[in-house]
């Protein structure tokens, strides 16, 4: 049976944890790190704090060799624009055993345009 893009979205929200804007910016406030699948121009031109940009094409080949991917039991949080990407990222990230792992409901966009903080500069928390 063939999908369309949005019917395997849909498929991978239906499997793992979504948090709204609020609730991912206390876990941020609280330490959390966020794993942004986004690429690295859109990471570049705005991001959350405490996020590590490890795109959505290389994520699953990174979570050995990226510091922020070593605890599998660690909270983390996924984004990308709007939350497809970080759909289908977490879905995979569970596969590969990561237990405490949540996507950010409506991605960046969600996050900038409800006024939590945007950082600019290139700095890349974690690596």
């Amino acid at each position: 049976m063939s999908m369309t893009p949005q019917q395997l979205v849909a498929e991978a929200k239906a499997q793992i944890k979504e948090v709204d804007v609020a609730t991912a910016a206390a876990q941020i406030a609280a330490g959390g790190v966020v794993i942004d699948v986004r690429e690295p121009s859109e990471f570049e031109a705005g991001r959350l704090p405490n996020s590590v940009n490890i795109p959505r094409g290389v994520l699953e080949f990174k979570t050995g060799e990226h510091p922020a991917l070593a605890n599998k039991d660690a909270q983390l949080l996924i984004t990308c624009k709007t939350g497809g990407r970080a759909a289908l990222a977490t879905l995979n990230l569970q596969r590969l055993g990561y237990a405490n792992i949540a996507s950010i409901a409506g991605g960046f966009e969600a996050w900038s345009t409800s006024g939590q903080q945007v950082l600019k500069d290139s700095t890349n928390f974690g690596g």
